[in-house]
């Protein structure tokens, strides 16, 4: 079992930055595909940034690249989403979601994964 523990987010204006934190317990983040997945009131979940399991292989939104990061730290088992230039459209409640499948570069379908963060809110003002 996995569990996941995501901290970070917060209130912050357009074009400011937050760091997002996934912390995993239960496997070690080698085993595992990590993804990042945010959820706007009356929106779909959607993808937002994947990594495959040895952080080579990285996904982006085209809504968010050249503007977010997926990175980890093995060392403390936590994976970490750097999101710059933050957009009024950005606002959403943040999850980070774990499979321990490693069958492909990542995964970017919510069905995809098995294990999910409680969530954080991520507001941004204009």
């Amino acid at each position: 079992q996995v569990q996941l523990v995501e901290s970070g987010g917060g209130l912050v204006q357009a074009g400011g930055s937050l760091r997002l934190s996934c912390a995993a317990s239960g496997r070690t983040l080698s085993l595992l595909t990590v993804g990042w997945f945010r959820q706007a009131p009356g929106k779909e979940r959607e993808c937002v940034a994947a990594s495959g399991w040895n952080g080579v292989s990285t996904y982006y939104a085209d809504s968010v690249k050249g503007r977010f990061t997926i990175s980890r730290d093995g060392a403390k088992n936590t994976v970490y989403l750097q999101m710059n230039s933050l957009k009024p459209e950005d606002t959403a409640v943040y999850y980070c979601a774990a499979v321990s499948r490693l069958l492909r570069a990542y995964y970017t379908k919510t069905y995809e994964y098995d294990y999910w963060g409680q969530g954080t809110q991520v507001t941004v003002s204009s």
